[in-house]
């Protein structure tokens, strides 16, 4: 006769091992649904659950519709570091890149250039989080404040009439699998040009 300890121990493993392989599913179900996700295209994903054997057809369509600059606000250098403020407009929507395995997404904007001596920088501008849970997961913002400047230590005015391109990312945080990056295509990001001289106003 089996004691109450021994089938206590035979449940809760066996639960244990239900919701690992629940989790294994979860992950499964998800392959192809990023791969193919970029903005302003259509696909179509064939999302096959290898233990029970069923293909789900998901189409999406995420579009960045506009993630261009509204205003420069200054461009000053300071012991050798140079640092530009600015705002910019955004208009996206998010609600493809979900599916029932994403908890949320971090979007962020990242400003990229080269200089002499880099020939690739990347500075996070601007972040938000978008939740599952939130009824809209439209980005539609004017004039945003960056949340962090753009900054550039190399010296030499290194900001200085250099080409900038804005480019929207994403993170795919899932409830259970891995996490993995996406973005605007390259084809689609806007970029501006930075003034030769620096902001003569203190």
């Amino acid at each position: 006769m089996h004691t109450v300890w021994v089938r206590l121990n035979a449940v809760v493993f066996f639960g244990l091992s239900v919701l690992l392989s629940l989790s294994c599913l979860a992950a499964l179900s998800k392959i192809g649904h990023a791969s193919k996700h970029q903005p302003g295209e259509l696909g179509i994903t064939f999302i096959l659950c290898v233990v029970i054997f069923l293909i789900l057809l998901v189409v999406y369509s995420l579009d960045v519709y506009k993630l261009e600059l509204n205003t420069l606000k200054s461009l000053k250098s300071h012991g050798g570091v140079d640092r530009a403020l600015l705002s910019f407009d955004i208009l996206a929507d998010m609600e493809p890149a979900f599916h029932w395995n994403i908890k949320q997404l971090f979007v962020y904007v990242v400003a990229s250039y080269e200089t002499p001596m880099h020939l690739e920088n990347k500075v996070v501008l601007w972040d938000k989080i978008i939740q599952a849970s939130d009824a809209n997961k439209m980005i539609d913002e004017e004039n945003v404040f960056v949340k962090y400047a753009l900054v550039d230590q190399g010296g030499d005015s290194s900001l200085l009439g250099r080409n900038v391109e804005l480019r929207l990312m994403w993170d795919h945080m899932p409830i259970t699998g891995l996490l993995h990056m996406d973005g605007q295509s390259p084809e689609s990001v806007s970029s501006f040009t930075l003034p030769t001289t620096y902001d003569a106003r203190p």
